[in-house]
């Protein structure tokens, strides 16, 4: 009962997203922005489940959205395609990366993960005729199921996938971080030797978490791609993996819920900060981190949580002190 009560307000916005189409078109765009960097920031949150950090996921961001591009260039440019090919490639790619950096923890594991993705990035920027250099590669609109739409169908269209994706995969990721191979990372967290001395490898386990945590990564930015009808190396900088990381812990680390939630709260303050403030929304931006990990270091979802445990706490309160008082014993004489 207390697991559906919590759940109503995250359904109530889930329904509300469901009809900003139809209500509020001028936040469409925004959103569609803010789903796609949510469904990569899952990717983090399965390795913030682990206690690894990485500063480098922008480099599965980046080349799904290329490997996207050059599809979308060819024959085969339909949209469930573009989302295959991206998916297959980031996480083929993950599983390359992974082998390596499985290897390292902490700081050195942040920093790997960094050095790769910078490769890329420089190979994006110097591989200019294959890559379009710092101008990037243009992504024509592609089909829905062998159907073309125009601009306004195809980004209702493309707004729905978003939305579709971010509630499967994120109950696809809450599914796996529940079961077996998802529990084993909160002993990777805290102690290895336990899973060694029951003859479990944790380079292994992290590997599999690690190659799911790219492909999320992929889907993100293909689909992003595809919104911003271009690519260009940007996607792939170290500034794309520090945003990624900004959001998930905005949110709330390791959480699920969290990686939407400060998705949509990230690019709603920064698209308006920017309208409203000029130069300085990267100021309010920081200071509004700042207040988060200061005063809750659970995130938006924590503070979701806090509230409405203190509420039903009141309510329980409440309901004892106005019950009817039992009746006094009987004195025997």
């Amino acid at each position: 009962m207390t697991f559906s009560r919590r759940a109503i307000l995250p359904a109530i916005l889930v329904a509300a997203l469901a009809l900003v189409p139809i209500l509020a078109p001028f936040l469409q765009v925004v959103l569609i922005f803010a789903l796609m960097k949510g469904i990569a920031v899952l990717g983090v949150t399965v390795l913030l489940r682990a206690g690894q950090v990485s500063f480098g996921h922008a480099l599965f961001f980046g080349i799904a959205a290329y490997a996207g591009a050059f599809l979308a260039a060819s024959p085969f440019d339909d949209l469930v395609l573009l989302v295959l090919a991206g998916l297959v490639t980031s996480a083929v790619t993950g599983l390359i990366v992974g082998i390596f950096v499985a290897r390292y923890r902490g700081i050195f594991f942040a920093m790997l993960n960094l050095a790769f993705s910078m490769i890329f990035w420089s190979i994006l920027e110097k591989f200019y005729y294959l890559t379009g250099g710092a101008d990037g590669l243009r992504l024509p609109r592609p089909t829905v199921l062998g159907m073309a739409f125009e601009r306004g169908a195809f980004e209702d269209i493309l707004y729905y996938v978003a939305l579709g994706l971010a509630l499967l995969l994120g109950w696809f990721v809450i599914r796996f971080l529940n079961s077996p191979i998802g529990q084993l990372y909160q002993t990777v967290k805290t102690n290895e030797t336990r899973l060694e001395y029951l003859g479990i490898s944790p380079r292994v386990a992290l590997i599999k978490g690690y190659v799911l945590s790219a492909a999320l990564c992929g889907v993100g930015g293909v689909l992003m791609a595809t919104a911003q009808g271009i690519v260009t190396p940007s996607y792939a900088y170290w500034v794309r993996s520090g945003e990624m990381v900004f959001i998930a812990v905005l949110g709330g680390a390791g959480s699920v819920a969290g990686a939407f939630a400060g998705s949509i709260a990230y690019e709603l303050v920064r698209t308006y900060a920017a309208a409203f403030a000029g130069d300085i929304w990267q100021l309010l931006l920081g200071a509004f981190l700042l207040v988060i990990i200061l005063f809750a270091p659970g995130g938006l979802v924590g503070i979701y949580n806090s509230v409405f445990d203190r509420a039903r706490g009141a309510a329980g309160s409440a309901k004892r002190e106005t019950g009817v008082p039992k009746k006094p014993a009987e004195v025997r004489s």
